[in-house]
């Protein structure tokens, strides 16, 4: 089969990739659509130091699946493959399991390929009503949804996003439906059109100073050097969310966020269900965000393209 993957931080594309073969409770799932994202361009660059095939945004079909039900379903699919054994599943924290693989991150193939393998517990029926392309954003935007998971929001807080690319606009497009005092701070002005058009304010970085401080501030750049604006941009007892992962050491000032009592939040994986509720509803519509379609066979020009300045999602088809 075809297949995209990652051999000593170096792509590869293999015509004749070794077909996969579903382990009990797992599915066979066809590649129906898949999506590059920056854990993918971070992947290649070292980060995690994976080797196998990339690739985590998906919709496939199920071809094989111990229970008959699945098979012909189209379906998105949680990245996390935990054991549900250990104590840290069994306390309801399966995406902390330390005998988890990771779907095209960790351990475990990814979805750049014409088939490959997912628990079935792991996989969601897409609805009917949700075009593939828009089904794509399930897990993005299961990750932005994560943050009203962790952290309370109500509708008189001011809420700053910073960071306008793909994970960044879909936070907000999560978060606009707080009613919260919501700005999104970017570089890329066709990038924060996108959030206008949602009805959210923008402001450029060299701006952001003049905002003042917020009440929750989500730092979605994964750039080291904007986190120290991050920060300036909380208010004492305020929230910092951090939803990127840096590839570079951070220099902190702990003492300010100890003398101001800043609460800090990781914020990773989330909840699929709302997800696909937004979706299906139209509550957010992340179709704005396609840039490139690209077809398997040229995947690594795929690539290329994600790289490139202004773009946002780039898609894979097979």
């Amino acid at each position: 089969m075809r297949a995209l993957w990652l051999d000593d931080a170096r792509l590869r594309y293999d015509s004749a990739y070794p077909e996969p073969t579903p382990p009990p409770a797992e599915a066979l799932i066809r590649l129906r659509l898949a999506g590059i994202c920056n854990t993918d361009l971070e992947l290649t660059r070292g980060y995690m130091a994976f080797r196998g095939v990339l690739g985590h945004e998906f919709v496939g079909e199920v071809l094989q699946a111990s229970d008959p039900d699945w098979v012909g379903r189209r379906v998105v699919g949680d990245i996390n493959a935990a054991c549900y054994q250990c104590e840290t599943c069994l306390a309801g924290r399966h995406t902390h399991c330390p005998n988890r693989t990771t779907l095209g991150v960790s351990q475990r193939d990814g979805v750049f390929a014409d088939r490959f393998c997912l628990p079935l517990r792991n996989l969601y029926p897409v609805p009917a009503a949700v075009p593939d392309e828009v089904a794509i954003f399930t897990e993005p935007l299961a990750a932005a949804c994560e943050i009203l998971e962790q952290v309370a929001i109500h509708p008189t807080d001011r809420v700053v996003v910073l960071g306008d690319g793909k994970l960044g606009l879909l936070v907000v497009a999560a978060l606009r439906l707080t009613g919260a005092d919501l700005t999104l701070v970017g570089r890329h002005a066709n990038k924060l059109a996108i959030a206008q058009a949602w009805g959210v304010a923008v402001c450029l970085e060299d701006s952001a100073a003049a905002l003042g401080q917020a009440d929750v501030v989500v730092a979605c750049t994964g750039n080291p050097s904007d986190f120290a604006r991050a920060r300036t941009l909380v208010r004492p007892r305020g929230t910092l969310v951090l939803k990127s992962t840096y590839n570079e050491k951070l220099t902190l000032d702990l003492s300010s966020f100890v003398v101001d009592e800043v609460t800090l939040v990781g914020s990773r994986c989330g909840p699929f269900e709302p997800a696909l509720r937004l979706l299906e509803t139209g509550l957010v519509d992340p179709t704005p965000l396609i840039s490139a379609r690209y077809a398997l066979d040229d995947s690594l020009a795929a690539f290329v393209q994600a790289e490139a300045p202004g773009v946002l999602k780039v898609l894979l088809h097979p």
